[in-house]
């Protein structure tokens, strides 16, 4: 091994509460889990069907995570335990440098039939908040038609103004609540679907929160995922890009930059916070 391998692999830690024993590494301030899919599976099917204290909120950490939370890891009272997954090329390679080991992206459309997979086995309700009215009956359909095992407890679209309204969060909470949904998507965007698990998680009864962004939309056979040969080269952002110019030019070619300096800074210490 070399001096920098050797380095680097001192700066792997492992995670506490439920997490522990999974390692981790610390990118621009943020603790990244290191695991491969099924590991990350089994994690959130655990949490998701099985009795335990507490919460799990899967965080997607893409360079567009660090452009809004550059000050590393949030907490707050109440927040639920953040299972913090790479998402993104650039990070997958900042982990390998800094580990001197392969690690894969898990991006949430990678993850999530995996998960439905294991949630329609163990007859599990979900939820989702995000997306469009227009969504809901073809992600109905699609759900009962590829998981019949789950149960479609819901699809909540609050509107901008509503996402900014504390008590109208509280009862949506409430009604989630109510619901009871034990895995909740929460595909609001980068940084309001962060805020609000944070925020509103411990009001859902919700055991799992996946911030999973465009998932919906996926799952609903509004938007198609790029071709596996150019996620695959890293190049996944820039097919997104061509088909939606307006909405991430900013995100990938003005906010993307900066982010990516600080991923890549991460390299020169172990604690860049």
């Amino acid at each position: 091994m070399s001096t920098d391998e050797a380095d680097a692999s001192m700066r792997v830690s492992m995670a506490g509460g439920r997490l522990s024993g999974v390692p981790t590494v610390r990118i621009a301030g943020t603790e990244v889990h290191l695991v491969r899919e099924e590991e990350a599976v089994d994690i959130i099917a655990a949490s998701a069907g099985g009795p335990g204290a507490g919460q799990l909120a899967v965080i997607s950490i893409n360079l567009d995570h660090f452009h809004h939370f550059r000050a590393g890891d949030r907490s707050s009272a109440g927040a639920p335990e953040h299972f913090n997954l790479i998402d993104g090329a650039p990070v997958a390679a900042q982990a390998g440098r800094m580990t001197g080991a392969k690690h894969p992206r898990l991006a949430g459309s990678d993850l999530i039939d995996g998960i439905l997979d294991r949630a329609s086995v163990e007859r599990l309700s979900i939820g989702v908040i995000g997306g469009s009215d227009e969504v809901t009956a073809p992600l109905r359909a699609r759900l009962a038609a590829d998981w019949p095992g789950i149960r479609f407890a819901g699809h909540w679209t609050p509107s901008r103004e509503d996402l900014t309204d504390h008590d109208a969060q509280r009862a949506l909470a409430e009604r989630i609540r109510s619901a009871h949904v034990d895995v909740l998507l929460v595909c609001l965007g980068k940084p309001r679907q962060e805020h609000w698990i944070d925020e509103y998680a411990q009001f859902t009864g919700a055991r799992v929160l996946l911030a999973f962004g465009a998932v919906v939309d996926f799952l609903a056979g509004r938007v198609s995922r790029a071709p596996a040969w150019i996620a695959g080269a890293g190049f996944e952002w820039a097919w997104r890009l061509l088909r939606e110019p307006r909405r991430l030019a900013r995100r990938y070619l003005v906010q993307g930059p900066p982010a990516y300096l600080a991923v890549r800074r991460s390299s020169r210490g172990g604690r860049h916070d």
